[in-house]
This record gives structure tokens, C-alpha cells and sequence, in this order.
């Protein structure tokens, strides 16, 4: 059986063609790496050049499915010419291909011997462009997608440094900046921008500097999801702990305090721990000069020392609420 789906992709007409990859789809795992085997890859990533939608269309579910679950499928796939192949449909924008070539780029970018190779064929320019710009046939799904791929490529020593010197940072501090900061899309960016500015002081000097980017790190701090929160005060603190004297005064005047102390509280376990540290960079009550500032930076410490001290119920919790509500007069 595997031996007929095999010679129909590579020698019979379109309809033949369509039908063989859309029975490969359909198989199990072993039948999958059977057909593998025996040199279904190739054919399918040819039919990836064609001039026909539904040609492609079959092509890209064949090949995911092949990818699903198999670093070597992924690793052949990739090797059998199919990533300047899925750019090429990406580019295209035709819909819904472009959500399945998407999904195609993202699967093989989850394996570590593609990452090079998807970095160097021109993938990172391509999704920030996609992203940055408000094209109307770029789905959510998709958008998310190209996140998901750029992430797996910064967890890649060789290839951070070429997402940040992309302006990979400024583009997605501009695209955070015009969406909701509790979405899904705002979360994932959030994620990725704390992994490059974790790596490369590039991207730190850029996340740091840009016009606007403290503020809008503060914002999806206050207002994004639970996971947001964590990113948004990772990559403050990272800003803070390479030049406190620089950026400290900078992340203060944002308004931070209250929303940082809330993330004390309620965050997520590591979003508590971030917001301590950063809570500490930031508590300087030294040169204070009027009666409400003095006030508050009292209370401030009083917390601060609760907070170091581990408290976080009853009494403590009570004194934090106050504290927010005092910042926020």
C-alpha cells in the first residue's frame, strides 16, 4: 500500500497526486514513518512549488502530518527543500494556506538541527514584516504561529543575536503597543521579547531605549494576563539590573510601584519573585523631599521589610492593599 502512495506522488497526474497526499495524511504513526522511509518526502515538498491551490493544500497536510511527533521527518523535511518552499506560501498570503504554511514553519522550527537554516533562509524579516504590519488576511492563529516559530529560533545560541540585530525588539514593542494587553498575541510577544532581552544586550539596549518602551512594559504589567505580568516584569528588572542608576528613576516616574506590588501578591510564582527583586532595585527613599513622598516611601519600607521577610497573609496583605491604593492617590 505504502509502495502505490509512493509511485502516485511521484508519477501520476494532479487528481492522483492530490488523492496520494491526502491519504498520507490520514495515516498512523507507523504507517507515516513506513511511507517516510521509502521516499514520500520529496514528492510532497515538490507539489509545495506548484501553481495550484489545491496541489499545495494536500502537500502541506501530508507534510505536517509526516512532522507531527517525528524529529526525523522534521529534520528530512527540511533538508528535501521545503523551507524557502513555505516562506515562498507564507509570502503569498493566500488564505487558509497561509495558516497551514504557518503551522508548517512553526513544527519544523521546534526541531534544533532546523533552526539555523530556517534563521539563514530569511524567516525572521519575513514574520516580523508579517507581524508589524496590519494585514487583514493574517489570522490571529497565524500571527501566533509566527511568534511560536520566532520563539524556538531565540532559544538558539547562534540565532538570537541575528533576531536582535533584525530590530525584532522595536517591532514587537510597536505591535504591543496598539493591541489589548490581556490577548493571547500580547502574552506570547511578551514571552519572546523577555527571551531575546534575556540574551542579548542588543536587544536589551533596544527594549531599554525605544521611545515608549517602559510605559508599555508597564502597562502589560497592570493589564495583561497572569503569564504577561510574569514577562513584563522579567524584562523590567532585566532593564534594571544591567544599569539601576540609568533606568531606575526612568521605570519609577511609569507608575510602577502599584502594579508591582500587586504582582507581589497575586502573581504567578515566579512573577512574585521577579516583582521582589525588582521591588528592591527600585526602593531608594533617600531623596524624598516632600511631606506625601516621605509618606509614602515609609510605607513602602514597612512593606519592603515584610516582604523580604517572606510575610504575605493577613496583617502584611492589608498593609500592600493600602500601599497600592496610597500610590495610586
Amino acid at each position: 500500500m505504502e509502495e502505490v502512495v509512493v509511485e502516485a506522488l511521484s508519477f501520476s497526474c494532479r487528481d492522483g497526486r492530490i488523492a496520494a497526499a491526502r491519504d498520507v495524511a490520514k495515516y498512523n504513526s507507523k504507517q507515516r514513518q513506513r511511507v517516510a522511509e521509502k521516499g514520500v518526502i520529496s514528492p510532497l515538498v515538490l507539489m509545495l512549488s506548484e501553481q495550484d491551490y489545491e496541489t499545495i493544500e494536500a502537500a502541506l497536510f501530508a507534510l505536517l502530518s509526516l512532522a507531527f511527533g517525528s524529529e526525523r521527518n522534521k529534520i528530512r523535511i527540511a533538508k528535501s527543500g521545503a523551507i524557502p518552499e513555505i516562506l515562498k506560501i507564507i509570502q503569498c498570503q493566500i488564505v487558509p494556506l497561509l495558516d497551514l504554511a504557518a503551522a508548517a514553519l512553526l513544527i519544523l522550527s521546534s526541531c534544533s538541527q532546523n533552526k539555523l537554516e530556517i534563521a539563514a533562509s530569511g524567516a525572521i524579516q519575513l514574520l516580523i514584516n508579517l507581524l508589524n504590519f496590519n494585514y487583514d488576511n493574517v489570522s490571529i492563529q497565524a500571527k501566533l504561529d509566527f511568534i511560536s516559530t520566532l520563539h524556538n529560533l531565540s532559544t538558539c545560541p547562534q540565532t538570537v543575536g541575528q533576531l536582535a540585530r533584525s530590530g525584532c525588539v522595536v517591532s514587537l514593542l510597536q505591535l504591543i503597543y496598539g493591541l489589548e494587553k490581556s490577548s493571547d498575541l500580547v502574552e506570547k510577544i511578551m514571552g519572546l521579547l523577555e527571551e531575546i532581552v534575556s540574551s542579548s544586550d542588543i536587544a536589551l539596549k533596544e527594549a531599554a531605549e525605544t521611545g515608549g518602551s517602559i510605559p508599555t512594559l508597564v502597562e502589560a504589567m497592570e493589564d495583561g494576563s497572569t503569564q504577561c505580568k510574569e514577562h513584563a516584569v522579567g524584562i523590567l528588572l532585566v532593564i534594571c539590573q544591567n544599569c539601576r542608576d540609568r533606568y531606575r528613576g526612568i521605570i519609577l516616574r511609569e507608575g510602577v510601584m502599584p502594579g508591582l506590588l500587586q504582582l507581589s501578591v497575586d502573581g504567578t510564582w515566579r512573577g512574585k519573585e521577579k516583582a521582589k527583586e525588582l521591588l528592591l532595585l527600585l526602593r531608594d527613599c533617600s531623596n524624598c523631599g516632600s511631606k506625601s513622598k516621605q509618606s509614602k516611601n515609609v510605607l513602602l519600607e514597612k512593606v519592603m521589610r515584610k516582604i523580604d521577610r517572606g510575610e504575605r497573609g493577613g496583617t502584611s496583605l492589608k498593609l500592600i492593599e493600602e500601599m497600592i491604593a496610597k500610590l495610586r492617590t
